[in-house]
């Protein structure tokens, strides 16, 4: 990974931390982004149900 890359990726981390802070309703925000991040997961053939902290 480029540092290119790895500064993008911390700016969406950083911006999607943003995001959660200033919703409107800041645990639907978080399920969202939740969803959206098990779905690429699931693309690149992770299996996200071996994720979930209990």
């Amino acid at each position: 990974m480029s540092e290119k890359e790895l500064i993008a990726q911390t700016i969406e981390k950083y911006t999607n931390l943003q995001r959660i802070m200033k919703a409107a309703d800041p645990q639907k925000e978080m399920e969202n982004q939740k969803r959206i991040l098990e779905v690429m997961l699931q693309a690149m053939g992770v299996v996200t149900e071996k994720l979930e902290i209990e």
